[in-house]
């Protein structure tokens, strides 16, 4: 070994197989920033309109989202080159876009789905003081790696401070420890952490990239996380009945790894099983290659909402066909005006200009909306609140078997603080029968009876149980994470505050749903 190679930092073996850091991070957010909570509900009963109105926004066309990349380096080998920047730029463009080369793989039965997002990306050419800018900036660290504990996004703890987010897309690449190989914040974060970070081997497809992650489908993967997509199986480990939010997703069972063969069948879900090949699953760089019509909606609902300043769109219109009128090679027409001049000839009102005119039996055709369309759903204006569905009784609380019998009663709104409701105990925090619980206090029962809307609309009905479903047990979890940090003697004064206001939003939600549904 020659001496100036000893005297060089040995480098972590690349990542094998898939990690994404992105759930992790969102469930820290859930649980210490109740804003986020919020704004998540916000974010799925925005996407649930979107779709209610059919998916119509205001960004019809391409939108082009400006990227900075901030390249935070402990090594020389870590301070990647701006050729290995411009591959990754030009992969998502093509991912985003449906040029992927490899699209021709995607199985038979799932081609019909694969789409174009209609979303492009390039790196900055203006900084957020209004100087020039080649969209990249370059930030030496002492840290020998990074977590997905938002670190590498801040100065102060050894990264680089983003750019304003409601402006750009902050791509951070670095060393990621543990065998991370990205994450990203959901919309609705915290705008200080708000971005996508990438380990820099997995990185653009030139340069530190490393097999099997070396064609840059990493990032494509944690941007559509920025964009609001989950991963594909739904997050519920192995059980079958997590959801992306996505109807043309098919269930499937957990993530996929390496490179599967089709059909690979989990949760009942054949003949064609799993799309393993989609990007937000955990397959290799090059078994993954598709996006569906569904996960594009849910992102263009993103950018119609939570990311609505980021960006530019130009409109795109379709090609069509148009009709054309031949005449002989040997006589041109001319359109002719005067009055004196022999036919044939092609004559408008004198006394008004040429117009486009219908049938005289017809009335010129309108825009018309389906009269069917179903209810919107509508909210307060002053707060973003979680609506159950239409045709479902008023939620019940059930503690676990192991837990007090302390049901309120339905014909009563529970107005227990939270130390006297579900998974808190009576008196308060010091009581040391709270720290005996178990991790998950409650659940909430919806039992399902039929009613108009739901046989009219059942699809509009479904969509909306799903987006309303994950809502609540967003809120189970959070108080979940609360009773666990308190059991572990970890949960401080003001988290004990911001537990006590969210569960009093929980019991509002229970008391304007019971005045708007209850019988």
């Amino acid at each position: 070994m020659a001496e100036n190679d000893a005297d060089q930092p040995q480098q972590p073996e690349p990542p094998k197989q898939r990690t994404c850091g992105t759930m992790p991070v969102h469930e820290r957010l859930l649980r210490t920033n109740p804003a986020y909570l919020r704004a998540r509900i916000a974010s799925e009963n925005y996407h649930h309109e979107f779709m209610q109105r059919g998916s119509i926004g205001g960004r019809t066309g391409v939108t082009t989202i400006p990227v900075v990349v901030h390249v935070v380096f402990n090594t020389a080998v870590q301070n990647i080159s701006d050729a290995q920047i411009h591959s990754q730029i030009d992969v998502l463009n093509r991912d985003y876009r449906l040029k992927n080369a490899d699209t021709s793989s995607v199985p038979a039965p799932y081609k019909p789905l694969a789409i174009d997002a209609r979303i492009e990306f390039v790196l900055a050419n203006t900084d957020p003081h209004g100087n020039p800018t080649n969209g990249i900036t370059r930030t030496q660290t002492a840290e020998a790696a990074f977590t997905d504990d938002d670190k590498v996004k801040s100065a102060a703890s050894g990264g680089a401070d983003p750019w304003p987010a409601n402006k750009y897309l902050n791509l951070w690449v670095c060393q990621l420890g543990g065998g991370l190989l990205g994450y990203a914040q959901f919309p609705g974060g915290p705008a200080a952490t708000d971005g996508v970070v990438i380990l820099h081997t997995g990185f653009g497809t030139t340069g530190t990239a490393a097999a099997p992650f070396n064609l840059g489908r990493t990032a494509t993967h944690e941007v559509g996380h920025w964009l609001n997509l989950r991963h594909i199986w739904g997050d519920d480990g192995n059980g079958c009945n997590g959801s992306d939010f996505v109807d043309d997703t098919p269930n499937q069972a957990g993530p996929n790894f390496g490179t599967p063969a089709f059909p690979h069948v989990t949760c009942n879900n054949g003949p064609n099983g799993d799309m393993f090949m989609n990007y937000m699953d955990y397959v290799d760089d090059a078994a993954m290659f598709m996006f569906t019509a569904g996960q594009i909606v849910r992102m263009q609902a993103c950018l119609d909402g939570d990311r609505s300043s980021i960006g530019t769109t130009v409109a795109t219109l379709p090609a069509v066909d148009q009709p054309t009128l031949k005449f002989g090679d040997d006589n041109a027409p001319t359109l002719k005006f005067r009055d004196d001049q022999p036919s044939p000839t092609l004559k408008f009102r004198d006394d008004n200009a040429p117009t486009l005119k219908f049938r005289d039996d017809q009335p010129p055709p309108t825009l018309k909306f389906r009269d069917d369309n179903a209810p919107t759903l509508k909210f307060r204006d002053d707060q973003p609140t979680i609506k159950f569905r239409d045709d479902v009784p008023p939620p019940t609380i059930k503690f676990r078997d192991d837990a007090p019998p302390t049901q309120p009663q339905l014909d009563q709104q529970p107005k227990s603080p939270i130390s006297d409701g579900p998974g808190f105990p009576p008196g308060g925090g010091g009581d040391p029968g709270f720290r005996g619980r178990r991790a998950v206090p409650f659940i909430l029962s919806t039992p399902h009876h039929s009613m108009a809307w739901t046989r009219t609309f059942p699809q509009s009905a479904a969509a909306a149980a799903a987006s309303y479903e994950q809502q609540i047990l967003e809120y189970e979890q959070l108080l979940s994470d609360y009773v666990e940090a308190d059991a572990a003697g970890q949960l401080l004064p003001e988290e004990r505050q911001q537990a006590e206001a969210i569960h009093e939003e929980y019991l509002a939600l229970y008391d304007e749903y019971w005045q708007q549904f209850g019988a």
